[in-house]
Order: structure tokens, then sequence, then C-alpha cells
């Protein structure tokens, strides 16, 4: 009787966990197509990274323009530019600009425009809690990497059930470091200078260029 409960009990749970990974892929599905609707993005957020153990607080504000592939991102003083081909990095700070190509294979290289889509691939997914924000369902879904090896030990994503935007993404390390993004801005289909993605180097006939490649 013992073991006929057990296994009742096994099943249950895994019909359960298997319901809750249906809802939580078919909600990143449509945030994914409702993103893929639009022209552009323009989007203001909130950057904090918080480490308890190493006492270590950081909060910026930043700003990304996100047309396809192509993106602007300023955050923490620095900009980074991806024309479709090359990553430019402008650190104005240092009078130094540093020029990559972008690898699409190289895990390391996800870039501002995918964080609307990195979950397809390389994660399980499942439900998890809903909080009322400001007037605002978000409903939070727990992502955790099939690479045991993994660094991250799990991403929840906060979407707004009503609009199927992103509101926030918190990312937590296995050193115990937690990065939260938060949206506070969301604008779709904003008139974009034509030359926003094009690189001139001209304008920085003063700084450092650094081609790594």
């Amino acid at each position: 009787m013992k073991k006929l409960i057990f296994i009742l009990a096994a099943i249950l749970s895994f019909n359960v966990q298997a319901q809750s990974s249906q809802k939580a892929e078919k909600l990143l599905n449509e945030v994914s197509s409702k993103v893929k609707s639009y022209d552009n993005m323009v989007i203001e957020f909130k950057y904090a990274l918080e480490n308890t153990a190493e006492n270590v607080n950081q909060e910026a504000r930043g700003d990304v323009s996100i047309d396809g592939e192509k993106y602007v991102l300023n955050l923490m003083g620095t900009t980074q530019m991806f024309d479709g081909e090359k990553i430019y990095t402008i650190i104005p700070e240092d009078e130094e600009i540093n020029i990559s190509s972008y690898v699409e294979e190289d895990n390391n290289n996800i870039t501002p425009s995918k964080m609307f889509s990195f979950y397809e691939d390389g994660y399980n997914y499942e439900m998890d809690i809903t909080q009322n924000i400001k007037g605002r369902e978000i409903q939070y879904v727990k992502l955790t990497p099939k690479d045991t090896k993994a660094e991250i030990k799990n991403i929840l994503l906060g979407i707004d059930k009503e609009t199927k935007h992103i509101y926030n993404l918190i990312q937590t390390q296995d050193n115990g470091t937690k990065i939260t993004i938060t949206v506070k801005s969301f604008k779709t289909d904003q008139p974009l200078a034509k030359n926003l993605f094009t690189f001139d180097e001209d304008r920085y006939s003063d700084y450092y260029i650094n081609r790594i490649d």
C-alpha cells in the first residue's frame, strides 16, 4: 500500500510539473511573438547587482534601442553598439573603443536583442509565483539551465500578464551574485535616426581603438 501511494504521488507530481512547464512555455512563446511583431524597441531600465557575501551593491540606470539584431546600449557610462556584424564598446572615461566580431555560436556573446528569446534554448522552465506590483499582475517564470555546470543557478522572468511584456529579470548565480534588470519604460515602433547603428570612427579621433579581431 505504501509503495502504491508513493507511485501515485510521484505520478501526480510529474503531471503537475509537466503542466507547469507547458503553461510556462505557452506564456514565453506569447512574449516572444509579441516582441517580434515590433519594428523596434526603446527601453529604459534599472540595473542592480547584489552580492551579500562580498558586500557588493551596484545600481545604475540604462537604456537600449533595438532594431532587429542591431542595438545601442548605454550603461554605467559605457556605450555598446552592434551594427549586425561588429560590436563596438565605447568607453569615454578611458577614451578607448574595443571592436570585435559577433560570433553567434559563442554563448558569452548574447546581445541585448536576444534578451526576449535567450530562453528558447538551453533552459528548463516552470511557472513560479504571481505578484501584484503597482496594480500590474506579474507572472514569474523560473528558468533553470540544462547545463549543470552553468554559472547561472536560475533566472526569474517577470511577465506582465496583460501586455505580455517583460517587467523584470532576476538572475541568480552560483556564487551568490544576484542581478536584477527592471524595465522602467518600454516604447515600440519609434522614429529612430538612420545612422543610430552606424559607427563613425571620425568622431573618435582622440580615442585609442583596439581591434580585437
